[in-house]
């Protein structure tokens, strides 16, 4: 079986088991275009998107590796802001952005926010911060994913903060596909640069 094999069988076997196309995307490291694509693969007039799938699997399953890139991270987004005001919490994005805030907040012993994308949310277009966690309102944050694929759900994020009177101070992520520097003038840290050459 071919990875576009597998990476399609992954897609429908999460489909089956009740995931969203968001939550799909999430779990794949994809963009929902793509997780559309995968989804629909063989019917007429979809053009396959170009995106690369990044598996961290061996990573993310084992804490003490996991715990070495939240480090990794943390380091990163403190050596280029050393003069910088200190950051309140750490804001997680569902789903695999939440491993990595929790172990960083725990490192530098900071709040603990997590954010749910409206693109998990099924009754409508907005995202939410959970009610189980550190409030954000006139915090300092910091903001934790994976992956920037499109870089919508980072969007949606520092908006949703300015709006709750909370301040971005940085985005960190391990994997960046798009290259960005800054989001909504927020700027990133990211671990890696994706390319895709055509």
């Amino acid at each position: 079986m071919s990875s576009l094999e597998e990476l399609m069988a992954k897609a429908k076997d999460l489909h089956a088991e009740g995931h969203s196309s968001g939550q799909i995307a999430d779990e794949l490291s994809l963009s929902v275009d793509t997780v559309t694509w995968l989804l629909t693969q063989g019917k007429a007039g979809i053009a396959a998107p170009k995106d690369v799938h990044i598996d961290w699997t061996n990573v993310s399953s084992n804490t003490t590796l996991l715990g070495g890139i939240s480090s990794m991270m943390l380091a990163h987004f403190e050596a280029a802001n050393e003069e910088e005001e200190g950051i309140d919490t750490v804001i997680g994005i569902s789903v695999s952005g939440v491993p990595l805030a929790t172990m960083i907040a725990a490192e530098d012993g900071l709040n603990l926010a997590i954010y749910h994308p409206s693109k998990h949310n099924p009754e409508g277009k907005i995202g939410s911060i959970s009610g189980n966690f550190s409030k954000v309102s006139q915090k300092r944050c910091l903001i934790v994913d994976d992956c920037i694929t499109t870089g919508n759900t980072l969007t949606e994020i520092v908006n949703y903060l300015r709006r709750h009177k909370a301040t971005p101070v940085g985005i960190c992520v391990i994997f960046d596909k798009r290259g960005v520097k800054e989001i909504e003038g927020v700027p990133v840290y990211s671990l890696f640069a994706i390319k895709r050459i055509d």
